[in-house]
């Protein structure tokens, strides 16, 4: 088996962190998350993996009706409507009406009931139907409680439906889980920035205010250790990679496993050379710098309001608030008098750093950086 075979195929299970989520969900563990349970960390660094092979099975195996959707998987699409399809789908699942002969012979309809039509192919859910009412079907139908996994969840923020269907899935929270029973509905939520997930819980205006962001346990020397010896199996016993330098490269690409994995396979190559642990050490230095040397690259590109704008929001401390007093003070301190000042062109700036994603605005009209690494360089550069 080669290096980049034994790479690809490894798989890291973390049934203990799965177990203890779902006993909080269950209102069974020290961390109550009746409520809901909102995961953030950043991108890459394994929150879909664990969710899809082991906080479900896990659900699963408990006895539970699990869906899951992702609201990034189709980002033209309205979130409320993948939401309301990753329902219907269970529903026709646990139905038992649309199977894959079904739909091979191009079977796309449900009626359940004798009165309510589900159409697959169309988006959304029946007029007059709302999710509350799809999740007590879809609890009905399945006779078990029923977890429904919402990842990416702060890109329901972008749009008012997507927004709604949050205060939606509250409401269905509250109505289908009675007070010292076990909750026959359970809420997850992951986002890959910890910011933009807690705007679901931080203010009395918002659908889970009450409720608390936690932060997803990142991969650590466990993982490398049982990586580097899956790896190691592939390889001469006299070219082995050294545990600590898999760690080390591990912390420089930002925990994220498959920027690992696939530095372990570009070294492939160089089965035979004995400085296999120094090549990817060097690797990974290299990777970090390009990370940097790309966002450097784009803020470099910026107009001098614009990179005004993003540093103040890096070194904000809570709610960045773009036209405040305090904000706009701090930006004509980083600009020359030559640059013209006022919330008209402010606003200009933050409209352009939308369009290239730099930042991201949410319904209600807070901002946030986009790409957490930026956020980071700043930092590292001491321009925040």
């Amino acid at each position: 088996m080669s290096v980049s075979a034994a790479s690809a195929r490894y798989t890291f299970r973390r049934p203990c962190l799965a177990v203890g989520f779902c006993e909080a969900l269950s209102g069974e563990g020290l961390l109550d998350a009746r409520s809901g349970l909102f995961l953030a960390a950043q991108r890459r660094v394994g929150k879909s993996t664990f969710l899809r092979e082991d906080l479900i099975p896990t659900a699963e195996a408990r006895g539970w009706a699990t869906v899951y959707v992702d609201l990034w998987s189709d980002r033209a699409s309205d979130p409320a409507e993948l939401i309301a399809d990753a329902i219907k789908q269970k529903i026709a699942e646990f139905h038992g009406l649309v199977s894959k002969a079904a739909k091979a012979i191009g079977l796309s309809k449900i009626t359940i009931a004798g009165s309510l039509s589900l159409d697959l192919t169309v988006p959304g859910l029946p007029a007059g139907v709302t999710l509350h009412q799809a999740l007590e079907l879809l609890h009905g139908i399945a006779k078990r409680p029923v977890m429904l996994v919402v990842d990416e969840a702060q890109h329901a923020l972008t749009t008012p439906s997507g927004l709604q269907a949050m205060y939606a899935l509250k409401a269905a929270r509250d109505a289908m889980n009675r007070s010292g029973d076990a909750p026959d509905l359970m809420l997850v939520f992951t986002g890959s920035s910890r910011d933009k997930l807690a705007h679901l819980v931080m203010s009395a205006k918002m659908p889970f205010y009450g409720s608390r962001v936690t932060p997803f346990p990142l991969l650590g020397r466990e993982f490398t250790d049982e990586y580097t010896t899956s790896v190691n199996r592939a390889l001469a016993a006299d070219n082995q990679l050294d545990p600590v330098a898999v760690f080390e490269a591990f912390e420089m690409v930002g925990n994220r496993p498959e920027l690992l994995r696939s530095l372990v396979a570009d070294i492939a190559l160089a089965q035979e050379s004995p400085n296999l642990s120094m090549r990817l050490r060097a690797d990974a230095y290299l990777v970090q710098d390009r990370v940097w040397q790309e966002v450097k690259s784009d803020f470099e590109s910026l107009t001098p309001l614009q990179q005004a704008v993003v540093r103040v929001m890096a070194s904000k401390e809570g709610q960045f608030s773009p036209f405040g007093e305090a904000s706009m003070s701090a930006y004509k301190a980083l600009l020359p008098d030559t640059v013209p000042l006022s919330t008209a062109t402010v606003q200009n700036a933050i409209d352009a750093l939308r369009e290239r994603d730099i930042i991201w605005k949410e319904s209600r009209g807070a901002y946030e950086i986009e790409d957490q690494a930026w956020v980071a360089w700043l930092r590292l550069s001491g321009r925040a």
